[in-house]
């Protein structure tokens, strides 16, 4: 039996929700289904569970522009954002639009029919779905695993190595010696969190990052919280993150020695005497030449500052049957070792794509307004910005897409297809332009920009409001047809 609906939505995390929201609300002649692979609503807030997990984004702009975050906390813990996600999916009855446990495997797309075809799995039995239009919600990233590392001697250790992704629920590192592996998002999370239980934590990283200290409550926002209405004063904390935002990474993509020094001055104020500043938190690379790490309050400051845990910048020569043993020739005992080393990309959720029969290969795609692709019809993906919280982007994406169909509805066309000219080829840039390890491994994979719009993906949520919101979905490169 095949199930038809006219768009059908994969992935039920924060950005499955919101499609599903401005589907319904902008776009509501439109039937809906949403795929979604695990057995529950959350995406990334239910698959990871590791001590800590929490936003590096405040939840005026991460939380949904149309439902105000309920909480004091600006930077919030996962558990209090997953409760939000699905809170958001029972009061608008999205969660009735749910397949659970549905993975979606491959779409083909019919130019005869006007029409893809989506085969998926439910508990391992083949199901199949046809749709007019296809919308991609599930990230950038495999929810199957993360990147693992090799790292010589692993198997000689005797105690305990965990993944932040395959988080073992009974793992008890009480009072026990804990190594993480990583300098990312995931690792300052995850040091000062087990410190907290820990005997003690060290974080090993062969480079350091940027790391900034903000606070975890926005006492702004929430002071004229208690004098505003609630959605008003939402708006005005959103508006005001998203302008201080912008203006501070333009001022540091702008001045970057500037930054950095302000950055690691910063850092040493937080550290005191107890951790020098370099080598430790002196990165190689420019600010925001990859993502900055968030601490909120300084917690992994204060961890380093008040002994609870150390930081270590070196290489691994090996694991040994103890611990670790660095290029310095140090050695490190450790009854954890916890290998934050980063997420495994993929392309279009994984998912294999073709066009009359035509495979796509994503790497050889040129990527339209950060959404849509090159020769690709009726399909959209939904990825949210580096440089600042994923939901502005994914927000903007939702309501064009929703434009887009109202468009088609109204000139009564059954097929949109962004088309590239002969000067639209662009520079062959991933589409995600940072230098952070997990991009990079992933260049052959990711779909391609070009050099300039509507084939350029910008980095600027204040530009692509303009153009995604204010400009007309008929332009130079989109060709509209029936069938």
């Amino acid at each position: 039996m095949t199930t038809h609906v006219d768009v059908l939505i994969v992935g039920a995390g924060l950005s499955g929700v919101n499609a599903a929201y401005r589907l319904r609300t902008q776009a509501p002649r439109r039937t809906y289904t949403i795929l979604e692979a695990r057995d529950a609503i959350g995406g990334t807030w239910d698959l990871f569970r590791y001590p800590g997990i929490r936003s590096d984004s405040d939840m005026f702009t991460l939380g949904y522009p149309f439902r105000p975050w309920p909480n004091p906390q600006a930077i919030a813990d996962g558990p209090s954002i997953l409760k939000y996600v699905r809170d958001t999916a029972a009061m608008n009855g999205i969660d009735r639009k749910i397949r659970f446990r549905h993975r979606a495997v491959a779409a083909s797309w019919s130019t005869k029919d006007g029409q893809w075809t989506v085969e998926a799995t439910h508990d391992g039995e083949p199901v199949t779905f046809t749709c007019n239009f296809l919308y991609l919600c599930s990230g950038y990233y495999s929810y199957d695993r993360g990147h693992v590392v090799d790292f010589p001697g692993q198997g000689t250790f005797r105690g305990t190595v965990v993944h932040p992704q395959s988080w073992p629920e009974d793992l008890d590192y009480t009072d026990k010696n804990v190594v993480v592996i990583g300098s990312g998002a995931t690792a300052v999370t995850l040091v000062p969190a087990m410190a907290d239980k820990a005997a003690h934590v060290t974080m090993v990283q062969r480079s350091p990052s940027y790391v900034v200290s903000r606070p975890e409550r926005d006492e702004w926002a929430n002071r004229i919280r208690e004098v505003l209405p609630e959605q008003l004063a939402h708006r005005l904390a959103r508006t005001k993150n998203v302008v201080r935002g912008a203006i501070f990474y333009q001022l540091m993509r702008r001045f970057p020695d500037r930054a950095a020094k302000t950055l690691r001055e910063a850092a040493a104020a937080e550290l005191g005497e107890a951790v020098p500043v370099d080598p430790h938190f002196v990165p190689s690379y420019n600010v925001w030449d990859q993502r900055l790490c968030l601490v909120p309050d300084g917690d992994l400051f204060k961890a380093l500052r008040h002994k609870r845990a150390s930081i270590v910048t070196d290489h691994i020569e090996t694991f040994t049957p103890d611990g670790l043993r660095l290029r310095s020739g140090r050695e490190l005992r450790a009854d954890v070792i916890v290998t934050a080393t980063g997420l495994k990309m993929v392309a279009l959720g994984g998912l294999r794509i073709s066009v009359d029969g035509r495979d796509v290969d994503p790497s050889r795609t040129t990527v339209y307004k950060g959404m849509m692709f090159g020769g690709v019809p009726n399909l959209a993906w939904c990825v949210g910005y580096t440089n600042n919280s994923w939901t502005l982007r994914a927000d903007l994406t939702s309501r064009y897409v929703c434009r887009l169909l109202n468009h088609m509805d109204r000139g009564r066309y059954t097929v949109c297809t962004p088309t590239l000219s002969a000067g639209d080829t662009g520079h062959g840039r991933p589409i995600l332009d940072l230098t952070s390890g997990y991009i990079k491994r992933a260049e052959n994979v990711l779909p391609k920009q070009g050099s300039r719009r509507p084939w350029r993906t910008r980095q600027n949520y204040i530009l692509d409001y303009l153009d995604l919101s204010l400009t007309p979905v008929a332009d130079r490169a989109m060709r509209f047809g029936r069938v």
